[in-house]
């Protein structure tokens, strides 16, 4: 990947959650310091989210997603990082790598330091950061108007909702918005679009952020439909809800699956899903198609 036109640029930044994220920033990971990942911190299921019952902690679980998909595979760091307890103990269920991030986080001022730290141990070069370091939650409205509190339950509603907030409101990351007003292209998804790619730009700085960046964004539209309410919506709904959240249109191309590569508009069509596994992009393909998509710096360095 060494020629990848992406080399071109010095600050890439994707956004969004765990599966998704991770599959991107691997994809992506070439691009060593360049390239930052700006994590959400809502989940609230799983070994995260009885971490985060106990100890008042952010969601570690996107994050570890994130850290096992850059971590450089096998090595002894990465198979400690990925283990999972099981049997009859406390400590079923649990992920090793969220617990050490939690014993970190302790250990630390900041939880971006405990990231930082896992970097270094799994020799990771691209940038980590959490959306906040500060625990919160989503929270979404139905057209009743009931809130439905929590990741874990808003991917169960039935229909899709009217609106989404954070509770509480957090302030955002201070790195994560230096790094999107800095950002040559900003990546969005793919993965869970409520869950994952909507919670980071709830934060009002981030979105400030959003509107001072003069970065391409490209939303990279998911393989199949996803289990949520937003499968009643199609990818206009989608922009519309960045639209609605941020108060401006922020999205300038649009990548989509398709059996031969075409161009309708701002929507470009590549074929990317993995040979393995049907949901799953394939790394080469998503790094070429994203290369293809974004302006040659050359070219326009040639046409000012």
């Amino acid at each position: 990947m060494k020629n990848n036109a992406l080399n071109q640029y010095q600050h890439v930044v994707a956004i969004g959650g765990g599966h998704g994220l991770g599959r991107v920033l691997s994809t992506l990971s070439f691009l060593g310091p360049k390239l930052t990942g700006i994590v959400a911190t809502t989940d609230n299921g799983g070994s995260t989210g009885r971490l985060r019952a106990e100890k008042d902690c952010i969601a570690w679980g996107d994050l570890r997603n994130c850290l096992t998909q850059l971590s450089k595979k096998p090595s002894v760091g990465s198979l400690m990082f990925e283990y999972r307890f099981n049997g009859e103990s406390e400590l079923n269920g649990h992920n090793l790598g969220n617990l050490m991030l939690t014993a970190l986080d302790e250990l630390c001022v900041r939880p971006l330091e405990a990231i930082n730290l896992v970097r270094q141990f799994l020799n990771i070069e691209t940038r980590l950061i959490p959306m906040s370091e500060e625990p919160t939650h989503l929270v979404a409205m139905e057209a009743c108007g009931r809130s439905v509190f929590g990741e874990i339950n808003v991917d169960k509603m039935e229909d899709t909702p009217i609106a989404l907030s954070l509770d509480p409101i957090v302030q955002a990351t201070c790195e994560a918005c230096e790094a999107i007003r800095e950002a040559d292209i900003i990546i969005l998804g793919p993965g869970s679009f409520l869950t994952s790619i909507m919670p980071p730009l709830l934060l009002p700085k981030i979105a400030k952020a959003l509107a001072e960046s003069n970065a391409e964004v490209i939303l990279i539209d998911n393989l199949t439909e996803e289990p949520s309410p937003i499968a009643n919506c199609g990818l206009a709904q989608k922009l519309d809800w960045c639209h609605q959240v941020l108060g401006l249109k922020i999205v300038d191309k649009v990548l989509r699956h398709g059996d031969t590569p075409s161009q309708d508009g701002y929507i470009s069509y590549y074929p990317l899903r993995s040979s393995h596994h049907r949901g799953l992009h394939d790394k080469r393909a998503l790094a070429t198609a994203l290369a293809e998509m974004i302006p040659d710096k050359l070219t326009q360095l040639e046409n000012t």
